[in-house]
Protein backbone atom coordinates (compact mmCIF):
# COMPACT_ATOMS: atom_id res chain seq x y z
CA UNK A 1 0.00 0.00 0.00
CA UNK A 2 1.09 3.57 -0.96
CA UNK A 3 1.67 6.31 1.24
CA UNK A 4 -0.73 8.24 -0.19
CA UNK A 5 -3.37 5.25 0.32
CA UNK A 6 -2.15 5.50 4.12
CA UNK A 7 -2.35 8.98 4.19
CA UNK A 8 -6.45 8.44 2.91
CA UNK A 9 -7.34 5.88 5.00
CA UNK A 10 -5.82 7.33 8.45
CA UNK A 11 -7.67 10.81 7.57
CA UNK A 12 -10.97 8.18 7.26
CA UNK A 13 -10.43 6.41 10.64
CA UNK A 14 -9.97 9.82 12.38
CA UNK A 15 -13.10 11.38 10.57
CA UNK A 16 -14.67 8.14 11.59
CA UNK A 17 -14.32 8.30 15.09
CA UNK A 18 -15.43 11.99 15.20
CA UNK A 19 -18.78 11.48 13.27
CA UNK A 20 -19.33 7.91 15.28
CA UNK A 21 -18.64 10.09 18.46
CA UNK A 22 -20.89 13.10 17.52
CA UNK A 23 -23.97 10.09 16.63
CA UNK A 24 -23.29 9.07 20.35
CA UNK A 25 -23.70 12.55 21.37
CA UNK A 26 -26.57 12.93 19.03
CA UNK A 27 -28.51 10.11 21.12
CA UNK A 28 -27.00 11.66 24.48
CA UNK A 29 -29.71 14.76 23.96
CA UNK A 30 -32.72 13.74 25.11
CA UNK A 31 -36.52 15.47 23.73
CA UNK A 32 -37.63 18.07 25.85
CA UNK A 33 -41.67 17.35 26.25
CA UNK A 34 -43.56 20.16 27.13
CA UNK A 35 -45.58 20.27 30.27
CA UNK A 36 -48.66 21.86 31.51
CA UNK A 37 -47.12 24.97 32.92
CA UNK A 38 -48.86 28.72 32.49
CA UNK A 39 -46.42 31.25 30.25
CA UNK A 40 -44.23 33.23 32.39
CA UNK A 41 -41.18 34.05 30.30
CA UNK A 42 -41.16 37.34 28.48
CA UNK A 43 -39.71 37.16 25.22
CA UNK A 44 -37.99 40.45 22.93
CA UNK A 45 -38.03 38.74 19.42
CA UNK A 46 -35.06 40.49 17.65
CA UNK A 47 -35.09 40.44 13.62
CA UNK A 48 -32.42 41.91 11.56
CA UNK A 49 -33.55 42.57 7.89
CA UNK A 50 -31.91 43.52 4.88
CA UNK A 51 -34.37 43.94 1.32
CA UNK A 52 -36.54 41.07 2.32
CA UNK A 53 -39.67 42.86 1.39
CA UNK A 54 -40.82 39.25 0.19
CA UNK A 55 -40.01 37.20 3.38
CA UNK A 56 -40.83 39.27 5.66
CA UNK A 57 -44.96 39.20 5.35
CA UNK A 58 -44.62 34.99 6.35
CA UNK A 59 -42.26 35.75 9.15
CA UNK A 60 -44.26 38.64 10.46
CA UNK A 61 -47.54 36.32 10.20
CA UNK A 62 -46.26 33.61 11.68
CA UNK A 63 -45.26 35.53 14.89
CA UNK A 64 -48.75 37.09 15.09
CA UNK A 65 -49.87 33.45 14.78
CA UNK A 66 -47.53 32.57 18.07
CA UNK A 67 -49.70 30.39 21.02
CA UNK A 68 -48.50 32.96 23.17
CA UNK A 69 -49.72 35.81 25.28
CA UNK A 70 -49.22 38.63 23.42
CA UNK A 71 -48.17 41.42 26.90
CA UNK A 72 -45.37 38.78 27.13
CA UNK A 73 -44.39 39.30 23.91
CA UNK A 74 -42.31 42.15 22.38
CA UNK A 75 -40.90 42.31 18.87
CA UNK A 76 -38.07 44.81 17.59
CA UNK A 77 -37.31 44.83 13.47
CA UNK A 78 -33.66 46.49 12.70
CA UNK A 79 -33.84 47.67 9.12
CA UNK A 80 -30.09 47.35 7.48
CA UNK A 81 -30.81 49.73 5.10
CA UNK A 82 -32.98 48.22 3.00
CA UNK A 83 -33.52 49.78 -0.40
CA UNK A 84 -36.40 47.86 -1.53
CA UNK A 85 -40.37 48.29 0.03
CA UNK A 86 -39.33 46.04 3.62
CA UNK A 87 -39.58 48.92 5.85
CA UNK A 88 -43.21 49.59 4.11
CA UNK A 89 -44.00 45.93 4.59
CA UNK A 90 -43.14 46.72 8.49
CA UNK A 91 -44.88 49.19 9.04
CA UNK A 92 -48.41 47.79 7.36
CA UNK A 93 -48.09 45.30 9.45
CA UNK A 94 -47.66 47.06 12.77
CA UNK A 95 -50.87 48.81 11.83
CA UNK A 96 -52.70 45.70 11.21
CA UNK A 97 -51.32 44.15 14.50
CA UNK A 98 -51.79 47.11 17.02
CA UNK A 99 -51.68 44.87 20.26
CA UNK A 100 -48.53 43.10 19.42
CA UNK A 101 -45.42 45.58 21.34
CA UNK A 102 -43.65 46.23 17.88
CA UNK A 103 -40.79 48.53 17.47
CA UNK A 104 -38.83 49.41 13.97
CA UNK A 105 -35.58 50.93 14.09
CA UNK A 106 -32.71 51.44 11.67
CA UNK A 107 -28.99 50.18 12.06
CA UNK A 108 -26.39 51.71 12.93
CA UNK A 109 -22.72 50.42 11.23
CA UNK A 110 -20.63 50.57 14.11
CA UNK A 111 -18.10 47.46 13.28
CA UNK A 112 -17.59 45.04 10.05
CA UNK A 113 -20.30 42.93 11.09
CA UNK A 114 -23.99 44.95 10.10
CA UNK A 115 -25.96 41.71 11.69
CA UNK A 116 -24.42 42.13 14.97
CA UNK A 117 -24.53 45.28 14.82
CA UNK A 118 -28.21 45.09 14.19
CA UNK A 119 -28.60 42.92 17.30
CA UNK A 120 -26.66 45.17 19.32
CA UNK A 121 -28.80 48.09 18.17
CA UNK A 122 -31.79 46.29 20.05
CA UNK A 123 -30.11 45.21 23.08
CA UNK A 124 -30.64 48.34 25.10
CA UNK A 125 -33.92 49.47 24.45
CA UNK A 126 -34.84 45.55 24.87
CA UNK A 127 -38.08 45.05 27.66
CA UNK A 128 -37.60 41.41 28.36
CA UNK A 129 -34.61 39.82 29.63
CA UNK A 130 -35.21 36.94 27.36
CA UNK A 131 -33.90 37.82 23.31
CA UNK A 132 -34.67 35.81 20.76
CA UNK A 133 -33.17 36.22 17.10
CA UNK A 134 -34.20 34.77 13.25
CA UNK A 135 -33.83 35.56 10.39
CA UNK A 136 -36.32 37.44 7.78
CA UNK A 137 -36.59 34.36 5.84
CA UNK A 138 -37.63 32.37 8.75
CA UNK A 139 -40.83 30.98 9.33
CA UNK A 140 -41.77 30.09 13.33
CA UNK A 141 -43.93 27.41 14.78
CA UNK A 142 -47.19 28.79 16.70
CA UNK A 143 -46.09 26.73 19.49
CA UNK A 144 -42.02 28.49 19.71
CA UNK A 145 -42.31 30.83 22.04
CA UNK A 146 -44.85 28.17 24.56
CA UNK A 147 -42.14 25.66 24.01
CA UNK A 148 -38.96 27.91 25.03
CA UNK A 149 -40.59 29.17 28.06
CA UNK A 150 -41.56 25.64 29.09
CA UNK A 151 -38.03 24.73 28.81
CA UNK A 152 -36.82 28.34 30.63
CA UNK A 153 -39.49 27.09 33.62
CA UNK A 154 -38.06 23.30 33.66
CA UNK A 155 -34.55 23.76 33.29
CA UNK A 156 -33.23 27.37 34.16
CA UNK A 157 -30.89 28.45 31.31
CA UNK A 158 -29.47 31.09 30.12
CA UNK A 159 -28.83 30.63 26.66
CA UNK A 160 -30.53 28.38 24.28
CA UNK A 161 -29.66 26.61 20.60
CA UNK A 162 -32.81 25.62 18.82
CA UNK A 163 -32.95 23.78 15.46
CA UNK A 164 -33.36 25.66 11.75
CA UNK A 165 -34.57 23.27 8.84
CA UNK A 166 -35.50 24.00 4.92
CA UNK A 167 -38.78 24.68 3.64
CA UNK A 168 -37.92 22.65 0.48
CA UNK A 169 -39.78 22.37 -2.49
CA UNK A 170 -39.24 18.52 -4.53
CA UNK A 171 -36.39 19.26 -6.48
CA UNK A 172 -32.67 17.89 -6.39
CA UNK A 173 -31.18 21.31 -5.79
CA UNK A 174 -33.16 21.94 -2.16
CA UNK A 175 -32.89 18.62 -0.82
CA UNK A 176 -28.97 18.83 -1.83
CA UNK A 177 -29.49 21.96 0.73
CA UNK A 178 -31.74 20.20 3.05
CA UNK A 179 -28.73 17.29 3.47
CA UNK A 180 -25.85 19.84 3.93
CA UNK A 181 -28.31 21.62 6.38
CA UNK A 182 -29.30 18.74 8.49
CA UNK A 183 -25.98 17.82 8.75
CA UNK A 184 -24.65 20.49 9.89
CA UNK A 185 -27.94 20.20 12.76
CA UNK A 186 -26.46 17.17 13.35
CA UNK A 187 -23.34 17.88 14.38
CA UNK A 188 -24.70 20.63 16.25
CA UNK A 189 -26.78 18.17 18.62
CA UNK A 190 -23.83 15.72 18.65
CA UNK A 191 -21.82 18.23 20.33
CA UNK A 192 -24.07 19.38 22.89
CA UNK A 193 -24.47 15.64 24.11
CA UNK A 194 -20.26 15.46 24.20
CA UNK A 195 -20.37 18.38 26.15
CA UNK A 196 -18.53 20.22 23.39
CA UNK A 197 -20.63 23.05 21.80
CA UNK A 198 -19.51 24.96 18.74
CA UNK A 199 -22.13 25.25 16.38
CA UNK A 200 -25.69 26.98 16.63
CA UNK A 201 -27.84 29.47 14.15
CA UNK A 202 -28.87 32.85 14.94
CA UNK A 203 -32.54 32.18 13.29
CA UNK A 204 -32.88 30.52 16.19
CA UNK A 205 -30.86 31.64 19.21
CA UNK A 206 -32.00 32.93 22.56
CA UNK A 207 -30.27 34.39 25.45
CA UNK A 208 -31.12 36.56 28.59
CA UNK A 209 -29.92 40.37 28.55
CA UNK A 210 -27.99 39.79 31.74
CA UNK A 211 -26.03 36.32 30.51
CA UNK A 212 -25.42 38.44 27.19
CA UNK A 213 -23.83 41.51 29.66
CA UNK A 214 -21.85 39.24 31.65
CA UNK A 215 -19.92 37.79 29.09
CA UNK A 216 -18.84 40.94 27.06
CA UNK A 217 -22.09 40.63 24.28
CA UNK A 218 -19.90 40.91 20.99
CA UNK A 219 -16.73 42.48 22.24
CA UNK A 220 -14.21 40.79 20.81
CA UNK A 221 -16.09 39.36 17.82
CA UNK A 222 -17.31 42.38 16.38
CA UNK A 223 -14.58 42.66 13.68
CA UNK A 224 -15.80 39.38 11.39
CA UNK A 225 -18.89 39.98 9.17
CA UNK A 226 -20.79 36.75 10.73
CA UNK A 227 -20.88 34.77 13.74
CA UNK A 228 -23.43 36.38 15.77
CA UNK A 229 -24.44 32.96 16.80
CA UNK A 230 -21.62 30.84 17.00
CA UNK A 231 -19.22 33.06 18.01
CA UNK A 232 -21.27 34.45 20.84
CA UNK A 233 -22.49 30.74 21.48
CA UNK A 234 -18.51 30.15 22.19
CA UNK A 235 -18.23 32.77 24.03
CA UNK A 236 -20.95 31.34 26.45
CA UNK A 237 -19.53 28.57 26.62
CA UNK A 238 -16.17 29.07 28.43
CA UNK A 239 -17.85 30.98 30.34
CA UNK A 240 -20.39 29.08 32.29
CA UNK A 241 -20.99 25.66 29.87
CA UNK A 242 -23.77 24.16 32.30
CA UNK A 243 -26.13 27.35 31.41
CA UNK A 244 -25.90 26.63 27.54
CA UNK A 245 -28.69 24.24 26.35
CA UNK A 246 -29.50 22.41 23.14
CA UNK A 247 -33.77 22.51 22.84
CA UNK A 248 -34.59 19.38 21.31
CA UNK A 249 -38.26 19.38 20.63
CA UNK A 250 -40.02 19.83 16.90
CA UNK A 251 -42.16 22.71 17.82
CA UNK A 252 -39.08 24.67 18.32
CA UNK A 253 -37.86 23.99 15.19
CA UNK A 254 -37.79 27.56 12.61
CA UNK A 255 -38.04 26.78 9.50
CA UNK A 256 -36.14 29.46 6.39
CA UNK A 257 -35.81 29.35 2.61
CA UNK A 258 -33.16 27.53 0.64
CA UNK A 259 -31.48 29.07 -2.10
CA UNK A 260 -32.40 28.91 -5.57
CA UNK A 261 -29.52 30.23 -7.17
CA UNK A 262 -26.12 28.30 -7.23
CA UNK A 263 -23.74 31.37 -6.71
CA UNK A 264 -25.93 32.82 -3.74
CA UNK A 265 -25.51 29.19 -2.12
CA UNK A 266 -22.22 29.19 -2.73
CA UNK A 267 -21.59 32.66 -1.34
CA UNK A 268 -23.82 31.67 1.49
CA UNK A 269 -21.80 28.69 2.38
CA UNK A 270 -18.39 30.47 1.99
CA UNK A 271 -19.59 32.90 4.36
CA UNK A 272 -20.16 29.71 6.76
CA UNK A 273 -17.51 27.78 6.23
CA UNK A 274 -15.20 31.32 7.21
CA UNK A 275 -16.47 31.32 10.88
CA UNK A 276 -14.29 28.27 11.39
CA UNK A 277 -10.92 30.20 11.23
CA UNK A 278 -12.12 32.72 14.58
CA UNK A 279 -13.27 29.31 16.25
CA UNK A 280 -12.45 29.76 19.78
CA UNK A 281 -13.23 25.84 20.44
CA UNK A 282 -9.91 23.71 19.57
CA UNK A 283 -12.58 20.66 19.05
CA UNK A 284 -14.80 23.04 16.17
CA UNK A 285 -11.25 24.03 14.69
CA UNK A 286 -9.77 20.33 14.54
CA UNK A 287 -13.61 19.01 13.19
CA UNK A 288 -13.46 21.43 10.36
CA UNK A 289 -10.18 20.32 9.47
CA UNK A 290 -10.76 16.76 9.22
CA UNK A 291 -13.95 16.70 7.54
CA UNK A 292 -12.27 19.73 5.43
CA UNK A 293 -9.08 17.05 4.62
CA UNK A 294 -11.57 14.32 4.44
CA UNK A 295 -13.66 15.45 1.50
CA UNK A 296 -10.37 17.00 -0.06
CA UNK A 297 -9.02 13.43 -0.10
CA UNK A 298 -11.89 11.99 -2.07
CA UNK A 299 -11.42 14.96 -4.41
CA UNK A 300 -7.49 14.38 -5.06
CA UNK A 301 -8.36 10.69 -4.97
CA UNK A 302 -10.73 10.93 -8.09
CA UNK A 303 -7.86 12.69 -9.70
CA UNK A 304 -5.13 10.36 -8.72
CA UNK A 305 -7.34 7.23 -9.92
CA UNK A 306 -7.89 9.11 -13.26
CA UNK A 307 -3.91 9.35 -14.11
CA UNK A 308 -3.72 5.67 -13.03
CA UNK A 309 -1.97 6.47 -9.50
CA UNK A 310 -4.08 5.20 -7.12
CA UNK A 311 -5.69 1.78 -6.55
CA UNK A 312 -9.88 2.01 -7.40
CA UNK A 313 -10.34 0.10 -4.37
CA UNK A 314 -8.51 2.70 -1.64
CA UNK A 315 -11.21 5.44 -3.76
CA UNK A 316 -14.11 2.89 -3.25
CA UNK A 317 -13.59 1.61 0.46
CA UNK A 318 -13.03 5.40 1.37
CA UNK A 319 -16.53 6.55 -0.45
CA UNK A 320 -18.34 3.58 1.26
CA UNK A 321 -16.81 4.03 4.29
CA UNK A 322 -17.85 7.74 4.55
CA UNK A 323 -21.12 7.17 3.19
CA UNK A 324 -22.18 4.80 5.95
CA UNK A 325 -21.57 6.56 8.80
CA UNK A 326 -22.50 9.78 7.25
CA UNK A 327 -25.83 8.30 6.57
CA UNK A 328 -26.44 7.10 10.11
CA UNK A 329 -25.68 10.97 11.39
CA UNK A 330 -28.17 12.19 8.37
CA UNK A 331 -30.70 9.29 9.28
CA UNK A 332 -30.90 10.76 12.92
CA UNK A 333 -30.84 14.56 11.69
CA UNK A 334 -34.00 13.70 9.53
CA UNK A 335 -36.17 11.70 12.25
CA UNK A 336 -35.62 14.51 14.52
CA UNK A 337 -36.46 17.14 11.44
CA UNK A 338 -38.33 15.96 9.26
CA UNK A 339 -39.78 12.99 10.86
CA UNK A 340 -40.29 11.73 7.69
CA UNK A 341 -38.62 9.01 4.94
CA UNK A 342 -35.32 9.41 4.21
CA UNK A 343 -32.25 8.54 1.71
CA UNK A 344 -29.23 9.91 0.65
CA UNK A 345 -28.84 10.31 -3.00
CA UNK A 346 -25.92 8.31 -4.28
CA UNK A 347 -25.34 12.06 -6.70
CA UNK A 348 -25.49 13.91 -3.98
CA UNK A 349 -22.62 12.22 -2.16
CA UNK A 350 -20.22 11.99 -4.73
CA UNK A 351 -21.21 15.65 -5.88
CA UNK A 352 -21.21 17.46 -2.09
CA UNK A 353 -16.78 16.31 -1.60
CA UNK A 354 -16.47 18.46 -4.49
CA UNK A 355 -19.09 21.41 -3.40
CA UNK A 356 -17.19 21.34 0.10
CA UNK A 357 -13.60 21.38 -0.57
CA UNK A 358 -14.15 24.13 -3.21
CA UNK A 359 -16.23 26.29 -0.71
CA UNK A 360 -13.83 25.05 2.30
CA UNK A 361 -10.91 26.45 0.34
CA UNK A 362 -12.31 29.23 -1.12
CA UNK A 363 -13.30 30.33 2.43
CA UNK A 364 -9.79 30.51 3.54
CA UNK A 365 -8.42 33.19 0.64
CA UNK A 366 -11.62 34.54 -1.01
CA UNK A 367 -14.26 37.28 0.26
CA UNK A 368 -17.56 37.04 0.15
CA UNK A 369 -21.02 38.83 -1.08
CA UNK A 370 -23.78 38.84 0.77
CA UNK A 371 -27.25 41.13 1.03
CA UNK A 372 -25.49 43.23 -1.66
CA UNK A 373 -22.39 44.14 0.39
CA UNK A 374 -18.56 42.47 0.11
CA UNK A 375 -16.93 41.09 3.24
CA UNK A 376 -13.75 39.56 3.50
CA UNK A 377 -13.26 36.61 6.06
Amino acid sequence: MGIVSIVFLVILLVYVFLIIQLIFGFNKVKSFEVTDLNPKTAFTIVVPFRNEAKNLPKLLESISNLNYPPKLIEIILVDDFSTDNSERVCIQWRMKHEHLDTTLLENLILSGSPKKDAIGRAMPIAKHDWVITTDADCVVNKNWLLTLGNYIQTNNPELIVGAVMYKAKNNWFHHFQQLDLMSLQGVTIGSFGIGKPFMCNGANFAYTKKFFAEIGGFGGISDTASGDDVFLLQKAVNANLEKVHYLKNRDSIVKTKPENDLFKLFMQRVRWAGKSTGYKSSYGKFLAVIVLLMNLSLVVGCWLLVVGKIDWRVILCVFTVKYLVDYIMLYKSNAYLRNGKFFVPIASSIIYPFFSSLVGIYSLFGSFTWKGRKFSN
